[in-house]
């Protein structure tokens, strides 16, 4: 069973996943990187360009925080691209003796979602200090990030996005890179599908979704998704 509910920190999401009959599932792209406790294990889900397919079983336990677009670099200290359509160890970035040290509190907290919110607000604040450790991402920086999400969602083009932010296109799709995983065009589309999903799942026909947000027509929508997903938009909703 699948259950969220929205984080004290801006923009992010706890999650959780368990006690799920046996078969597969899919993680749709949504510009975001994730700081899950999968198993007892910590690990950093990487910002997807397509839908990632996971195994599903009934002793599976996952708790997630699903952080803002933008907001995973600032928190793991790497440029998002290193670990595009990736689940990668946290170990593997931080220092293994505090990753350890954070798992084993991790499993004894009573809130696993509380204590990756502590986890994230603490180095989220620390990077807003410039006291983070490990790499800076450059282009990670909150209020760039949220601009170019906020222009991309209001259906600016990439031109348009680079004067609106003081940057050329080429710098953009640089500081897109680190903070996203790629550049503003694929996030573009990433936003829109999502859009066009919350739209179909509440009962909007199709047609008008595609009006709605932004494609040029029903099949421009149909061929997005299939791209995207993997599968037809009627198919996404079913599931």
């Amino acid at each position: 069973m699948y259950q969220e509910r929205p984080s004290r920190i801006p923009g992010a999401v706890v999650w959780s996943h368990g006690a799920a009959p046996a078969g597969t599932g899919l993680v749709l792209p949504d510009g975001c990187m994730d700081l899950l406790l999968w198993n007892g294990e910590l690990v950093v889900a990487g910002p997807d360009t397509r839908a990632h397919e996971f195994s599903r079983r009934p002793e599976h336990r996952i708790t997630g925080l699903r952080l803002a677009p933008g907001a995973g670099p600032r928190v793991f200290g790497i440029r998002a691209f290193e670990v595009r359509d990736q689940r990668v160890p946290l170990a593997g970035i931080w220092p293994a003796r505090e990753v350890r040290e954070l798992t084993e509190r991790m499993l004894a907290a009573p809130d696993p979602g509380a204590a990756l919110e502590s986890v994230a607000g603490r180095r989220l604040a620390a990077a807003a200090e410039g006291t983070a450790p490990g790499a800076r991402a450059e282009g990670a920086e909150g209020p760039l990030a949220d601009a170019v999400v906020e222009l991309l969602r209001r259906g600016y083009g990439v031109r348009e996005v680079a004067r609106e932010v003081g940057l050329s296109e080429r710098q953009l799709h640089r500081r897109c890179l680190d903070a996203f995983g790629y550049g503003a065009k694929t996030l573009a589309r990433v936003l829109r599908m999502r859009r066009a999903l919350s739209l179909a799942d509440g009962g909007t026909p199709l047609s008008e979704t595609a009006f709605r947000a932004g494609y040029a027509d029903q099949a421009h929508l149909a061929r997005e998704v299939r791209a995207l997903a993997g599968t037809s938009m009627t198919g996404l909703i079913r599931a």
